[in-house]
């Protein structure tokens, strides 16, 4: 095997970096190592420690942001377009992956397991978030909670006791899950309406005007897709209400039929990274536009300051 040397910086808290879905890519065709002089760096966008690295740099989001093309190689996000160094790999893809979610998330059930399963949940609706940023998401358990009670476990409008420490086993009593992300964008989803079907619970999903080109449409309530909030609530409660309409929606598969299986998903990451790997070139990192891309950080960090200064002068 041909050994490689990798680095992962600028991840969110708690990332591990030879446990995550391209670590676990790549060691099945290569000896990788965890080296603070990679031939390859993965970053993302929660600092700026990339910009230490001069080897090729490929770029990772799990938020709702733009990859910057002057400052990688490579890029990974939410985002639908066409460039040849870019490939959409939402977030979720990465929770199938590593938490061992796709045999389960594919399986189709019988009417009898969905019946069965629906009757077991002994609770209306709930929601599990830490940020308070998004007023969407707030305003509308306000809203439900004022028809009928929605428990909150996280940190935010908390009101079963304090946080709950694991949001699997919290959900899974619940008939629906408020899945709001925290903020809305075309292709941006992540893995808020995955982890309620995992569960068996109904997803109430408002976010990505475009998600039913990742998940079936059938198999959860989409905001956007109601004319008003007072008919999405009469559709809940009606489901609510109704075994029978229940049990259609957990028998439907998880994932839209447009959407890249998981399989060729893994298999032509791979292959990018393959490429990257066997026929480097020149890395963004040596050439010229780094100097562009530092300065706009540089503008962006200091334009209030040059901003007020031109104003008073």
């Amino acid at each position: 095997m041909k050994e490689i040397k990798i680095n992962f910086v600028d991840f969110w808290p708690g990332f591990d970096k030879t446990n995550n879905y391209f670590y676990n890519l790549l060691v099945q065709k290569y000896k990788v190592t965890i080296d603070e002089n990679p031939d390859l760096l993965f970053y993302s966008s929660y600092n700026n420690d990339y910009l230490k690295y001069n080897c090729h740099r490929i770029f990772y989001t799990a938020e709702n942001i733009r990859p910057d093309f002057l400052a990688c190689d490579f890029a990974f996000s939410f985002d639908y377009n066409k460039r040849k160094n870019h490939f959409r790999l939402p977030l979720y893809s990465m929770y199938v992956e590593l938490l061992g979610m796709l045999d389960k998330l594919e399986t189709i059930k019988t009417r009898e397991e969905a019946r069965s399963i629906w009757r077991a949940k002994t609770k209306f609706c709930c929601m599990v978030i830490s940020n308070p940023n998004s007023s969407k998401r707030l305003e509308f358990f306000d809203t439900l909670s004022k028809v009928k009670p929605v428990d909150s476990g996280g940190s935010v409008f908390n009101n079963v006791g304090g946080r709950v420490t694991n949001k699997a086993e919290f959900i899974k009593d619940y008939k629906f899950v408020l899945s709001f992300e925290n903020s809305a964008y075309d292709g941006y989803t992540t893995e808020k309406i995955m982890e309620p079907i995992h569960a068996d619970c109904i997803p109430i999903y408002w976010g990505n005007k475009l998600v039913d080109r990742d998940f079936n449409a059938g198999r959860f309530l989409d905001y956007n897709k109601f004319a008003s909030e007072k008919e999405l609530i009469d559709r809940i409660l009606e489901i609510d209400q109704n075994e029978e309409l229940a049990i259609d929606i957990l028998m439907q598969p998880t994932f839209s039929l447009d959407r890249l299986a998981h399989t060729m998903e893994r298999q032509q990451v791979l292959q990018i990274l393959d490429t990257i790997i066997e026929h480097p070139g020149k890395p963004i990192a040596r050439q010229w536009l780094r100097y562009i891309h530092k300065a706009k950080l540089l503008y962006e960090k200091n334009k209030k300051r040059i901003a007020i200064k031109f104003k008073l002068t």
